[in-house]
Order: C-alpha cells, then structure tokens, then sequence
C-alpha cells in the first residue's frame, strides 16, 4: 500500500505540471488582455498607457516566458497578485510595511462555498442512500415509480431555470426567502442565533438548488446498485438461514452497494473549492465559482490559473483518496494492491 501511494504521488507530479501548461496556454488563446479590459472601461486610455501596463505585468513577453515566471512563483508558493481587483493577493493575505494587511481573493471566497458545498454534499448523500433503497426494496411499487419519476424531474430541470423560478416565487412574490446574498443589512445588529437563522435563509435557495440534480444521480445510483447486490447468491443464503430482511438489506446489501460511491465522493473534493458559476453568479454569492466568472471576464490571469491550480490539485487528491479509500473498503481490492 505504501509503494502503491509513493507512486501516485509521484505521478501526480508531472500530470499537474501538464495540466497547469495546457491550462495557461489555452487561457492565452483568448482574444484580448486586461488592458483590453481597462481601456473599455476608460476609452481615453492611450495605446501607450496599455503598452506600459502590458510591461508592468509581463504580458509582453513570449507566453513560454510568462509560464516560467508563474512556475518559478508558484514553486514559491507565490500564487501573485490580481490584475483587476486592485493588486490584491489571490491566495492568501500580505502585510504592507505600515502593517496593513489586505485579504486574498480565494481566501475570502473560498470558506464561503465550503460551506455551501458542504451542505449540500451532506443533504445529497444523506437522502439519496435512502431514497435509493427505498426504491429498490419496493421496486416496482408506486413508491419505486414516485421515485425514479423525481429522478427523472431532477435531470430534466436546467439549475438556472429552477433558480430564477424559485427566485421570483419564494423571493419576489411572496417574500418568503432572500434572494441574493449571505446576509442582510442588519446582519450585525441580530443575536447569535439571529444570524445563523439569516444565514440559512440566505443558504436555502442556493444549497437546494446545487443538490437537486445530484441528489436524482445518486439515488438511482444507490438504487441501482442494491438491485444488483439483493439478486446477488450471499443475499440468498442470508436469506435462507432466516436473518432478519432489515438486516440484510442495511448491514450486507446496503454495506456492499455504497462502495461505488466512495469514488463519487472522492471527485467531489474538487467541487467543494471549485464552486458553482451559475448558482453563484444567479444568487450573489462572493464564493469560488463568481470568482472565477468574474475573472475570466476581466482577463485576470493571476485569478484563474490560481483557481485551475488548486482545482487541479483537489482533482488529483480526490482520485487518490477515492482510490485509497476503495481498497480500504474493499479487501478485494486491498490485496490486489499489496500484491
């Protein structure tokens, strides 16, 4: 297992450099530059004013060079510092020699769309494994079809529709909910359970909104998968020995049908930084997934490739995990490794 680890770790290596150069090459593709940006914003700009800028941020230079430069940093642990957004830091907090400090970007939003992507892991795992079984222990029943008919609705229904109608419905009409945002304007003013109670509110849209289609994945998944696993012969003989149908569905067909989605929650990680554009973007959210929208158009290179970065390298540590985490589970698969 050891030597099986060493080795992914290692390969991880140059499959993140070749990632990050396709990544920066491809976003050099792009027609224009921040001073494109700028100068649509101020159309007195000169062309020398953008040359000088260009200079000032190495874009003029041939895109080889540009890659060196961000490599040599980010060996560093330098992820640089924004275009667009005032010279801010992109990864994490400086001090200035008076002793202010400014955040970094990805550090402000980052915990922001943990957290929603966290809650809505949690809401999608936890009902689907439920509603999966439900659904292949009564399989063909009316509560089979209400379910795989939800699944179906769940696939159907584009994210951005479903946001923009319960944003009018819930928000607009009967002013049920908040609509955009993390907080109201009197948000200091409430008492601690005040403004948790606010920050769900304002959680509730998006949260149901990311897990509704991933909910509908996973549970015909989950369902899919104990179909599978109750035909299967050990089920049998469970059952002719007499055990309790409770407890050869939860304990040995359950037990054996979620091993799949290990390697589920193993790519997750990657969302979990990664955040959701369209989700962000519709409800306001100052998270990872507007971030990188908004980066883009501004052509903030800095921005992006340290949001591809650290995407990258979730990426390939939730691929590892998946699979550590599988041979875990399965001694099958363990002493396949070990051999």
């Amino acid at each position: 297992m050891i030597t099986y680890l060493i080795k992914r770790i290692l390969w991880m290596l140059p499959m993140l450099i070749g990632i990050s150069l396709i990544s920066f090459f491809i976003m050099h593709l792009a027609p224009g530059d921040v001073t494109s940006t700028e100068a649509s914003f101020n159309p007195k700009a000169s062309e020398e004013s953008r040359q000088k800028l260009r200079e000032i941020y190495n874009l003029d230079k041939p895109v080889i060079v540009q890659y060196g430069l961000w490599i040599k940093r980010i060996a560093q642990l330098d992820f640089g510092n924004s275009f667009a957004s005032h010279q801010r830091p992109v990864l994490w907090e400086t001090k200035d020699k008076n002793g202010n400090i400014t955040k970094g970007l990805i550090q402000e939003a980052l915990p922001i769309t943990l957290l929603i992507n966290l809650l809505g892991i949690t809401v999608i795992f936890s009902i689907s494994i439920i509603l999966g079984t439900l659904s292949a222990v009564k399989q063909n029943s009316w509560v089979d079809k209400s379910i795989t008919l939800f699944v179906f609705i769940g696939f159907a229904i584009p994210g951005f529709w479903l946001a923009l109608l319960l944003m009018y419905w819930t928000g607009v009409s009967n002013q049920w909910l908040p609509i955009s945002g993390l907080h109201s304007l009197n948000y200091e003013n409430l008492s601690l359970f005040g403004q948790f109670t606010d920050l769900m509110k304002h959680l509730f849209l998006p949260v149901f909104v990311s897990s509704l289609s991933g909910l509908a994945g996973i549970s015909l998944y989950v369902r899919n998968g104990m179909l599978e696993i109750l035909n299967q012969d050990f089920i049998t003989t469970a059952r002719s020995k007499g055990l309790n149908e409770k407890k050869i569905v939860f304990v040995h067909a359950l037990k054996n049908a979620i091993l799949p989605l290990i390697t589920i929650i193993g790519l997750s990680i990657p969302g979990l930084i990664g955040g959701s554009v369209i989700s962000e973007s519709i409800f306001a959210i100052p998270g990872m997934g507007k971030l990188f929208y908004d980066s883009v158009l501004m052509r903030d290179f800095p921005v992006i490739m340290g949001i591809l970065t650290i995407g990258s390298v979730l990426t390939l540590i939730g691929n590892l995990i998946a699979d550590l985490g599988y041979a875990w589970a399965d001694p099958r698969i363990r002493k396949g490794i070990t051999k």
